[in-house]
């Protein structure tokens, strides 16, 4: 896989981080992202490898994106799920549902920070070049899986890249 060739792409056309919910803290996710096209031949061959990994039809796929992370950069502890009671779920699952897995993977070792830590079941991991994490953004009986919580901790020296790829429980789009 070429990591280099996917962070360019993520460095060339990146935005400042959104969130959904809005919560009035301005610095809540300082990272930057980036729609990652769905017919360059790299991100193609990430979604191919993706879907033999993991066995999720690619329908249910939401387009991967890319993020950046600089020195003091984070994603403050949050969850991949939509909030059934929040303001924007409506506008997030109407069409395709809720998110059911994501697969993170981080395309470079950071110098120093820039861990993602799962503070509700003590689990830290430290990004790598080529680590995926994947986990279940619900329950077995369909509830939203708390123990999903998550932060993307501040880079204090380099720089990080990551890829996240999101399923959902019906076809996207």
């Amino acid at each position: 896989m070429q990591f280099n060739r996917l962070s360019d792409l993520i460095a060339a056309n990146r935005r400042p981080s959104t969130i959904a919910d809005a919560n009035g803290d301005g610095y809540f996710r300082t990272s930057q992202t980036c729609d990652l096209d769905p017919a360059n031949p790299h991100v193609l061959a990430l979604s191919a490898k993706l879907a033999a990994l993991n066995g999720v039809d690619p329908a249910y796929a939401e387009p991967a994106q890319g993020q950046h992370y600089a020195v003091g950069q984070e994603f403050k502890a949050h969850t991949d799920y939509f909030e059934p009671d929040g303001a924007d779920y409506a506008r997030y699952c109407s069409v395709a549902g809720q998110r059911t897995w994501t697969f993170m993977l981080y395309l470079n070792d950071v110098a120093a920070g820039g861990a993602t830590r799962f503070k509700l079941i003590d689990k830290l991991v430290q990004p790598e070049a080529g680590k995926l994490l994947a986990w279940n953004n619900r329950l077995p009986d369909g509830r939203v899986n708390p123990a999903t919580l998550h932060h993307g901790m501040k880079v204090r020296q380099g720089e990080k890249f990551v890829i996240t790829q999101w399923y959902r429980e019906r076809p996207w789009g």
